[in-house]
């Protein structure tokens, strides 16, 4: 079934057209989360690029939702970035967008260990802003990768790019053979060894470690140190690897029965302790007063 009977025939959502803006610029979620509005909310849609600092003034002037934007509802949460808030937002429940939706994140949070293509959505995103400088035309060019990217989470998933047997035979030997190679060859760079370093002799104090001031003091970029870090550090992105060190440390706190739970929320440099609980019970399965309750008496 082509693409426009499978997008453009679904009943929407809302019916009221309405007004969107970000900011200019826009390379991933920012051109993403209109094409989800207009392919499965709403179809006629105005979308405004202004800078930064004007988006909003201009959002009270044009009567227009702000999203991708700090301190806006349509915006990043955690480790979710707008699109996924938007899926959330309008209950859309497409197993497709689903898929879509880690691809996203993966690539507009250089987190690009979430989805192998991630890394090539982010690629393909910067090389068109570097392309095209008007806005509205590379929304316009843009729609079409999502549309491209939507029928493949929708239909081709299963589908390899190599169907002859032999190929493939010949294909998983060499690939194999790339493989050994990478692992014998592979050496952790000076500078993943003077970033664990640095992370280990922080932790204890600053617990707001920031990549991009991390990468300054070692001359590297910080899209090229996140995009690598996985690498070298347990297959986990710079935030997932902070967050592990975070939740550690609390371990080693709760055995500690005179800090309150706020306190060790504080120590661990969490929002709060509601946040506190919500991350260390992703990461350990207990509660942190389950956690302390059920450890050993000493």
């Amino acid at each position: 079934m082509h693409l426009a009977s499978t997008i453009f025939d679904r009943i929407f959502i809302v019916f009221q057209t309405m007004n969107w803006i970000t900011r200019e610029r826009p390379k991933i979620d920012r051109i993403a989360c209109p094409w989800l509005i207009k392919r499965f909310i709403d179809p006629d849609a105005q979308i405004y690029f202004v800078p930064f600092d004007q988006v909003k003034a201009k959002a009270l002037e044009l009567d227009a939702t702000p999203f991708d934007i700090p301190d806006t509802e349509f915006t990043h949460y955690e480790d979710r970035c707008t699109f996924d808030f938007f899926l959330e937002r309008y209950d859309i429940q497409d197993p497709a967008l689903k898929d879509m939706a880690v691809i996203i994140r993966g690539a507009d949070t250089d987190a690009h260990s979430l989805a192998s293509q991630s890394s090539g959505l982010w690629a393909i995103s910067a090389g068109l802003a570097y392309n095209i400088t008007d806005d509205h035309e590379l929304l316009e060019k843009g729609m079409l990768i999502y549309d491209a990217l939507y029928s493949w989470a929708k239909h081709l998933q299963k589908q390899k790019h190599t169907q002859n047997p032999t190929e493939k035979m010949l294909l998983a030997v060499f690939n194999a053979y790339l493989d050994k190679q990478k692992t014998e060859n592979q050496k952790t760079p000076k500078w993943a060894k003077e970033l664990k370093e640095i992370i280990q002799d922080q932790i204890d104090t600053n617990l707001s470690l920031s990549l991009k001031e991390i990468s300054e003091g070692l001359q590297i970029h910080p899209s090229y140190v996140s995009r690598e870090f996985s690498k070298y550090f347990s297959n986990l992105s710079f935030g997932e690897y902070i967050r592990k060190l975070r939740i550690e440390k609390a371990m080693d706190l709760l055995e500690n029965p005179d800090h309150t739970l706020s306190e060790i929320a504080y120590l661990t440099g969490f929002s709060d302790q509601s946040h506190f609980n919500r991350i260390f019970k992703a990461h350990t399965g207990q509660n942190p007063s389950d956690f302390r309750r059920n450890l050993p008496k000493k």
